[in-house]
């Protein structure tokens, strides 16, 4: 099996350091290159053609999601994670809305970084577990005068995230490893939650919505 081709692109080395020894230590992955600025991940990356960067959105010239965009202009094979000290779902949006597949603290465990490298790899998006609980206790506390949000579930909010994304109920039950029927039961319950007639109209709600990410 080949390995997964690391970028490394983080202002600190003490940081690079770190992650290269852990991915160097694990055989399904190699780190073939880091460096400290945004200028030089795009020149890296264009060289090197990476499967994956880790892209500190801090990174000094000019910000880590301009370098994230710019990298996923020229390689759309290269997959970007976004990492952060920023818990803030909007910071975590914005990297998504540049190009990024991925997005993780630096409070997420060794084995949740592994994880969203295996994801994005495979052409999956990745949000870290802190992310989404803060998703979670927003939806559940805002008070919104959008009808029937405060009653959507956790899961359902899973679901209406991966259909924005464009996954079928078949693709949605896959990644979430549930049944077919169990998704369109959920899809059922949503659209009555919130009083939609259909997922277009769905979509269209979720696009508009700042309750959604």
């Amino acid at each position: 099996m080949n390995k997964i081709k690391v970028l490394i692109a983080d202002n600190y080395k003490l940081n690079r350091d770190a992650w290269a020894f852990m991915l160097n230590s694990d055989p399904r992955f190699e780190v073939i290159a880091e460096c400290s600025d945004a200028d030089k991940a795009v020149e890296l990356a264009s060289e090197k053609r990476p499967d994956v960067v880790l892209m500190n959105i801090n990174i000094p010239v000019f910000a880590g999601l301009e370098a994230t965009q710019k990298i996923r202009r020229k390689l759309p094979a290269s997959h970007v994670i976004g990492i952060s000290i920023h818990s803030q779902p909007s910071y975590a949006k914005k990297m998504i809305q540049m190009g990024a597949k991925g997005y993780v603290t630096k409070n997420s465990s060794r084995e949740e970084m592994i994880q969203a490298i295996l994801e994005v790899n495979k052409g999956n998006k990745y949000i870290c577990e802190e992310i989404k609980n803060i998703l979670s206790f927003q939806l559940l506390d805002q008070d919104t005068k959008e009808p029937g949000t405060n009653s959507i579930s956790k899961r359902e909010l899973e679901i209406i995230n991966l259909l924005k994304e464009g996954l079928s109920s078949k693709e949605i039950a896959e990644t979430l490893f549930i049944s077919f029927r169990t998704v369109e039961v959920h899809r059922h319950n949503i659209l009555k939650k919130l009083k939609l007639k259909n997922t277009a109209s769905l979509v269209n709600f979720i696009n508009s919505s700042a309750m959604f990410f």
